[in-house]
């Protein structure tokens, strides 16, 4: 099997969660699947731009679109949900032939051809498909217990997104289950974790958060299992604030799916990226044979 879609990797892919893009661009490589980078890519805006102005928002993604189908790519895939709804939510207004000209004059360019985006999660089970995934499964997760965390966004609003159950997502869910782990029922899997609050209102994050890490907590959970930068920066690295704050004692791991589904596949501990999460996940990685 052979793929070749662009690749839009957002800001923090270079940054805060480098250890996602780097475990992503190796999954997809072992999947047979060909990440082209879109060139001289931008931010598309993250959080806080369409609070300041939508029309520019919007322009700050569409030149990605853009320009990525100047560069031949049909189709964007990003890892980010955050990316992923800026990217989709351009992509709609543009198709208004009202609004287009509005963000075509910021971007001093036509915007009528541009690429379609998705998540990689949905490349992943869509296009490689759980039935191939288990065949390349080389080291099963065995007797590793996870829970899947989608965030609110991956796959809402829905008539956006397009992608899984808004309320019951199942994707990461299936695709563990094939890598052979056993999947808990997480009843806050699309519950929010408090996403960019953490700096301007802390109490918001360690709250939200805490209340994730708790159910989880109860259910024995060995591993959390993200596919969102945010979602994982604020379980991971602001765990031990959290701890803090409820004067809980949590010691749950939280890693990307790409980088659980790596391991499955045969991809090293560095080809992932494992060291740069907070709390270290390979005690339980070895005790379930991973590592």
């Amino acid at each position: 099997m052979s793929i070749s879609v662009g690749y839009y990797p957002g800001c923090s892919g270079s940054g805060t969660s480098v250890e996602y893009d780097k475990s992503t661009r190796a999954v997809c490589k072992k999947l047979g699947i060909e990440l082209t980078e879109i060139d001289d890519w931008s931010c598309c805006g993250s959080t806080p731009a369409h609070t300041v102005d939508h029309t520019l928002s919007a322009a700050l993604s569409a030149r990605n679109l853009v320009l990525a189908a100047k560069q031949g790519q049909e189709e964007v895939v990003t890892p980010c949900p955050s990316c992923l709804a800026n990217l989709r939510t351009a992509s709609h207004k543009i198709e208004d032939e009202a609004y287009r000209p509005k963000v075509e004059a910021l971007l001093d360019d036509s915007c009528e051809s541009a690429a379609t985006v998705a998540s990689t999660l949905q490349l992943i089970v869509e296009k490689v498909g759980l039935d191939a995934i288990k065949k390349a499964v080389v080291k099963p997760l065995k007797d590793l217990n996870v829970a899947c965390y989608y965030g609110c966004i991956m796959n809402r609003p829905p008539e956006l997104m397009q992608f899984d159950d808004p309320e019951n997502p199942m994707a990461m869910d299936k695709i563990m289950e094939a890598c052979g782990a056993t999947v808990l029922p997480f009843p806050l899997k699309v519950e929010c974790c408090g996403a960019a609050a953490g700096m301007p209102k802390k109490e918001i994050v360690t709250e939200l958060s805490g209340r994730l890490l708790n159910v989880a907590d109860s259910l024995n959970t060995e591993i959390i299992v993200t596919a969102c930068p945010l979602c994982q920066m604020n379980l991971d690295l602001r765990q031990g604030q959290v701890n803090r704050a409820n004067g809980t004692g949590y010691d749950i791991p939280v890693v990307y799916f790409t980088q659980l589904l790596g391991l499955a596949l045969g991809l090293s501990a560095d080809e992932v990226g494992l060291s740069k999460l907070v709390v270290d996940p390979t005690p339980r990685l070895r005790f379930a044979g991973v590592l």
